[in-house]
């Protein structure tokens, strides 16, 4: 039994209710400054976004999609290939399959933008759950933002 629905983010509400999902996991819970956690593809309109939201409407998890001229720093300019971020779930609703449920619907907006790629930037604690759903890591760990990184990428 699904108690949460996965959707496209779309109006002010959404955005606020992304953002939330966004301080919970990654400022609160992680102890990422505010100031780095949020960027210019945080708009709406710079990005696919996904919500998972429970049937009352509370946001339990997000993630996006930048592709095209949005995703150029990250995909060398390559416009087949998408990057996926910001990838989150509320700590009370995590074990439900809503983090697989968004990785899957980011894919499903890249085919539908003709993508043939989605390339991620998985904290070194994430790649287990990446490599399930079919991602592969490449080149060395860096961090950013206090924690260790590293480079996957799936073929749609």
């Amino acid at each position: 039994m699904t108690v949460y629905e996965i959707r496209p983010a779309v109006g002010a509400a959404d955005r606020e209710a992304c953002f939330e999902v966004h301080g919970q996991v990654f400022v609160a819970e992680q102890q990422v400054p505010r100031d780095l956690e949020f960027d210019s593809h945080d708009a709406l309109d710079a990005a696919a976004h996904v919500l998972a939201v429970r049937e009352d409407g509370v946001p339990l998890g997000t993630s996006r999609l930048l592709y095209g001229p949005q995703a150029a720093d990250r995909t060398g300019g390559d416009p087949t290939v998408g990057s996926l971020g910001r990838l989150a779930v509320v700590k009370q609703a995590r074990g439900l399959g809503i983090g697989v449920a968004l990785v899957r619907a980011v894919e499903d907006v890249a085919r539908e933008r003709g993508l043939l790629v989605v390339e991620l930037h998985a904290q070194t604690r994430a790649l287990g759950f990446y490599e399930r759903l079919g991602y592969e890591a490449y080149g060395a760990e860096y961090e950013s933002v206090g924690i260790g990184h590293r480079g996957m990428r799936r073929v749609l």
